[in-house]
């Protein structure tokens, strides 16, 4: 692991405080992500302190995250699980909020998040509801809306589970399982071109096969192939009203779907593939 040095951070203005001692970490994983850095960065400028964890950026990524104030380290990738975990366990203040690098948290949601910090009743976690944006785009239904995501937690009480590449956050089991939700949103900047979607589908189809081999999905099945896709489409894009969504929707619902039938075709080839 290297330490970059970040620059200097004078903490949040005095018109941005709310009068109270809690204080607030924000954590985020990044590689590459000079596009959206900056705006997530200046959406959380009024934070204590924000790690972030770089596994290698080829771009200004680390340089802008200086320029924020953030104290930026290098390791190399874990995997989305690990990774993030590592960086909320570099976070020092009493509470955590963990991104993604192509988040925003609008200036409502800010809001929300500091008078809850300082509420002397707040719950153990909070849950932040996520607008995703599809070639640039917010999808409402489909299931894409409100994805509501415990992403603010009290530092030691939260961690992060789930399987490469579907990460989540949860509170630990000794904890009181005490959550409420914010009203407004989480900014998700996903998938401005469907150059990058097909990218990321592929990738983390790969993902997904490993899980589905390790779960004992190996054979060629007709069923996981070729309706299970299928049925994944109807009920997003007709049950869950996702034509609701116009064209955006139409291929978000249409290659998610196809990402299924990948994902167990690549279990499939996989297996065919290891010596018996």
């Amino acid at each position: 692991m290297v330490v970059v040095q970040s620059g200097a951070f004078a903490g949040p203005s005095q018109s941005s405080k709310i009068s109270n001692a809690m204080t607030l970490s924000v954590a985020i994983v990044a590689m590459d992500e000079e596009a959206n850095i900056g705006r997530t960065l200046a959406s959380v400028h009024w934070a204590d302190e924000i790690v972030l964890v770089d596994s290698g950026s080829r771009d200004r990524t680390c340089e802008i995250a200086r320029e924020y104030g953030a104290r930026v380290v290098v390791e190399s990738w874990r995997g989305y699980v690990a990774q993030k975990q590592y960086a909320i366990d570099l976070c020092k203040m009493d509470w955590i909020l963990l991104l993604d690098a192509d988040e925003e948290v609008s200036p409502g949601l800010g809001e929300e998040i500091r008078a809850a910090i300082a509420d002397p009743n707040a719950a153990r976690g909070y849950r932040l509801p996520r607008k995703n944006l599809f070639l640039g785009r917010w999808i409402r239904h489909g299931g894409f809306y409100p994805d509501p995501k415990l992403r603010l937690f009290r530092r030691g009480q939260g961690f992060v589970a789930g399987h490469d590449p579907h990460d989540r956050c949860e509170l630990k089991p000794e904890v009181p399982q005490h959550t409420r939700q914010f009203k407004d949103a989480l900014i998700h900047y996903t998938y401005p071109n469907l150059t990058l979607y097909l990218a990321h589908m592929n990738r983390y189809s790969s993902l997904g096969a490993q899980l589905a081999v390790a779960k004992g999905h190996r054979s060629f099945s007709f069923s996981n192939i070729v309706l299970r896709p299928l049925a994944t489409f109807v009920y997003n894009y007709f049950l869950r009203l996702g034509f609701l969504d116009g064209r955006e929707g139409l291929l978000l619902h249409l290659y998610h779907a196809e990402y299924v039938s990948w994902k167990y075709a690549k279990a499939w080839e996989s297996s065919r593939n290891q010596p018996h």
